[in-house]
């Protein structure tokens, strides 16, 4: 790797997303947005065709090899869903938990690659890890192979409905709102969802029978069909400060969409996309939540995570019978111990039109989880993030 100064230069290439499709899914993208593709990107989008026919070539030889069996490996322990908004933590409460040796996860080459990866990813994380940058482009955090990873990439990418293929061509309208709530799909999609997230997270249970933890805000929306498909499954809902959460969304998807966007985004509908995602995630999970068992469902401020992450992650385990805690507290410890010195992202103040656009429409969750409004006549800069004894954890990426 390139040095500067005696640093090392950090690698800023990766490859999109969509070169984890496999062929169907992506002309079915494609053809949804009428192959609105900037000509900027036209490489692109050739070289996604290819290696999407490579990949469901893949995809049937690892067919032939291990037939029917991956895809038909029972799920014996409950799983565990991490729900939250972006940028809540929900990702810090995953790499906690998937410290303990007696969890599973399903890691970034699975979820980008998920057709053939029983069959392709010791050979990529071997010989491949030059595809991937240093961090990720959105917050700084350490990206690799084996870093865990949104179960919701890999249902793209296989072609399932999910609101993340937005993300393909970010100026065009949402092409399936309806995909955050899975009930709210045509019967034969619902199916077809709810047979192609089983055999994702089967084939992950063939090689590793381990529970799973599972982490992807949209399934926040999804409780219904969570507990239709695993009906003993635990839950953890975590929620955020939303006048932070505002500006570290916008990020998120401004990073995303300039990535692996086929555009040039604009980022003129982001604001209202934030607006609007805001309380669909809120209001399904405040609606949902009642359908778990108390003692199956966990709900967290990250503030007060970041306080005392040791703490939360033994109440985490006390309160949802995830087994004894104490041989995990010494990996947990190592971990907030090794992320000392991580940056977190610094964002301006807010100007006082938006401050009162957020306590217009989100002032019922800000309420709701007891976060003081901000008054916008008063023009305060934001307050500093409470202090932590870990502050690396402050701001850290979901």
């Amino acid at each position: 790797m390139a040095e500067n100064n005696g640093k090392k230069k950090e690698k800023k290439w990766a490859p999109r997303m969509w070169q984890g499709c496999i062929l169907p899914a992506w002309l079915r993208l494609a053809v949804k947005n009428k192959f609105l593709v900037h000509p900027s990107k036209w490489y692109i989008a050739f070289n996604i065709t290819a290696i999407s026919a490579l990949n469901l070539a893949l995809r049937y030889l690892q067919q032939g090899i291990y037939g029917s069996i991956p895809s038909n490996t029972p799920i014996t322990q409950p799983p565990v869903f991490i729900l939250g908004h972006w940028r809540t933590g929900t990702t810090l409460l995953h790499e906690l938990l998937i410290l303990d040796p007696r969890h599973n996860f399903p890691n970034t080459y699975q979820c980008l690659d998920p057709s053939h990866f029983l069959l392709t990813e010791g050979f990529f994380k071997k010989y491949c890890n030059f595809l991937l940058p240093t961090k990720r482009p959105m917050d700084n955090m350490e990206a690799g192979w084996d870093k865990p990873q949104e179960d919701e990439f890999a249902l793209c990418m296989m072609g399932l409905p999910s609101p993340y293929l937005g993300v393909a061509f970010p100026n065009n309208p949402a092409p399936m709102p309806q995909a955050f709530e899975i009930n709210r799909l045509e019967k034969r999609e619902q199916q077809r969802w709810k047979e192609g997230f089983q055999e994702f997270l089967a084939e992950i249970t063939f090689r590793d029978r381990r529970r799973l933890i599972l982490k992807s805000p949209t399934h926040t929306c999804r409780i219904p069909t969570l507990l239709e498909l695993f009906p003993d499954a635990r839950f953890i809902h975590i929620v955020r400060d939303p006048y932070t959460l505002f500006p570290s969304t916008v990020n998120l998807w401004k990073s995303l969409g300039e990535n692996h966007g086929l555009q040039t985004p604009s980022h003129q509908q982001l604001p209202e996309k934030v607006f609007n995602e805001f309380n669909i995630l809120y209001k399904a999970i405040d609606r949902d939540k009642q359908l778990i068992r108390a003692d199956r469902f966990f709900e967290v401020r990250y503030e007060d995570l970041v306080k005392e992450p040791m703490e939360i992650t033994r109440q985490i385990y006390s309160h949802l019978g995830l087994g004894d805690f104490e041989p995990t507290r010494g990996p947990v410890q190592r971990y907030l111990d090794s992320r000392k010195d991580y940056q977190t992202n610094k964002y301006k103040p807010l100007e006082p039109a938006l401050l009162e656009e957020i306590n217009r429409r989100w002032g019922w969750a800000i309420d709701r989880y007891g976060y003081p409004r901000r008054n916008p006549e008063a023009m305060v800069p934001q307050p500093p993030a409470p202090s932590s004894p870990f502050p690396l954890l402050e701001g850290v990426r979901t």
